[in-house]
């Protein structure tokens, strides 16, 4: 049994930083690093990618909508085509970033808004697709089981990642519960690697309702800005371990 662990990070930018980029990506197998429209910045950006070639990380593009002051968790009515362009000038610039630090782009990922977003909608869905599609076919795409965003990365030849939320909330039918909501995130560090190692062994995990859920997961994400990710993440890959699952990068 195998499972990558992957977290958010380079998501601060400017004078204002967010979360321990360095201590997490000693404990992760990749990397989503912001692309600068959600959040990041280029000096992040290529800090982040000489930190994940130094420690041995995959590098993946945390791509989002054109909201830096709303952390691109508001959900944008943009246009297919824009979306398309948007979406390949931040890989574009991580691509760069990643070079020059000596590695290169693995995967995409979208993040926040846009993340739940393209799990139903087709059009949103269909340009992110595009834009890899149209940029470099040999990147991976990371997304929720059971999305429109998988189900047609997958029509059109892309490696597709299926992934769990080490610390978010499940609804029954297998989305995410919306931060708005009461416990839809999660904080405890024993309860949340617990649910980890039942998701990576195919065993369910208890939904918002009190349901029981299996959740397929080739990739496990821990959120950098969690009050308490890294300790999280911590608990998390040594619980995988313990129960012989090894945490390794999707490749």
């Amino acid at each position: 049994m195998r499972i990558d662990l992957n977290a958010d990070v380079g998501e601060g930018f400017g004078s204002w930083a967010l979360g321990d980029d360095e201590a997490m990506l000693r404990v992760v197998t990749s990397a989503n690093v912001a692309c600068g429209f959600s959040a990041g910045d280029a000096p992040t950006m290529r800090r982040v990618c000489d930190l994940a070639v130094a420690s041995g990380v995959r590098i993946g593009a945390q791509v989002g909508y054109q909201d830096l002051p709303g952390f691109g968790r508001r959900f944008l009515d943009v246009e297919p085509d824009a979306l398309t362009q948007e979406v390949v000038y931040q890989i574009g610039a991580l691509q760069a970033f990643a070079a020059v630090a000596g590695d290169r782009v693995r995967y995409v990922k979208p993040h926040g808004a846009l993340y739940n977003a393209i799990v139903s909608h087709e059009q949103q869905a269909a340009a992110v697709v595009r834009a890899v599609v149209e940029l470099d076919r040999s990147l991976a795409v990371v997304g929720l089981p059971g999305s429109v965003f998988l189900r047609l990365a997958e029509a059109a030849g892309l490696r597709v990642v299926r992934e769990g939320f080490a610390d978010r909330a499940y609804t029954p039918e297998g989305a995410l519960v919306p931060r708005t909501q009461p416990g839809a995130v999660l904080s405890d560090p024993a309860r949340i690697a617990q649910r980890c190692v039942a998701m990576a062994t195919g065993r369910p995990v208890v939904d918002a309702t009190g349901g029981e859920l299996v959740v397929e997961a080739e990739s496990l994400c821990v959120h950098g800005d969690t009050a308490g990710a890294v300790v999280i993440a911590l608990a998390v890959r040594d619980a995988l371990r313990a129960a012989g699952v090894d945490v390794l990068p999707v490749d």
